[in-house]
């Protein structure tokens, strides 16, 4: 089972990494053009709906566990991972409240992430390149797996963020400034890399997409 720390964590990546934010211009440092590039991307976003794919590397399982899904996002707190295979499963993300269904297992798990979202607020969100770089060692460079891509690598420095996280990786597309792929590396060693095809912006969200059948 995630930890609820991650998964807030992974959700608040996405919405943030879609479409940077940013009021710098832009600079000779990459990572500063990047975020002055998407500015305007930014300020129109409001959904996101993409299909994904998500490996797990973890010490208690042998080998990756590789699942596919679908994800929407509405801002500014709505997100749902609705997974596929190999286990139909959704993760719900509504404001404070995250929401585990896993039908087949008999499972409905609900959990309070406000204090962790606010966490990761406080670190990321509307973040400028010189405040992030106050909690983060943040390089950039051009990437050829995926094609056409930045790779974003964001190291924490400080000891509260280590505790949850240990190193971030965005893949952001130079054509489209969107995000195609993200990693998160935990403290003990797991791993989870989300891939993301299909990705639309501002598009009309069914509603139901957020609704839980148990």
């Amino acid at each position: 089972m995630l930890r609820p720390s991650a998964l807030a964590a992974c959700a608040t990546a996405v919405v943030c990494a879609f479409a940077w934010r940013s009021t710098a211009a832009a600079s000779p440092d990459l990572f500063d053009d990047i975020y002055a590039r998407s500015h305007a991307i930014q300020a129109s976003l409001k959904t996101v709906t993409a299909r994904f794919t998500e490996t797990t590397t973890t010490k208690m399982l042998v080998a990756p566990l590789v699942s596919h899904g679908d994800l929407a996002v509405v801002r500014p707190d709505r997100i749902v991972l609705r997974y596929t295979d190999p286990e139909a499963h959704v993760v719900l993300i509504d404001g404070a409240q995250m929401t585990l269904s896993w039908p087949s297992r008999g499972i409905v798990q609900k959990s309070d992430i406000g204090a962790a979202r606010k966490r990761i607020d406080k670190y990321f969100v509307g973040k400028a390149p010189d405040d992030l770089r106050q909690a983060f060692r943040i390089a950039a460079a051009l990437s050829s797996d995926p094609p056409n891509t930045w790779q974003v690598t964001m190291d924490p420095t400080r000891s509260q963020i280590k505790q949850g996280l240990a190193g971030l990786r965005l893949w952001i597309d130079r054509t489209s400034l969107l995000l195609t792929a993200m990693q998160m590396d935990f403290p003990d060693g797991d791993r989870k890399l989300m891939t993301f095809e299909n990705v639309r912006m501002n598009t009309p969200v069914d509603e139901g997409i957020f609704f839980l059948r148990h």
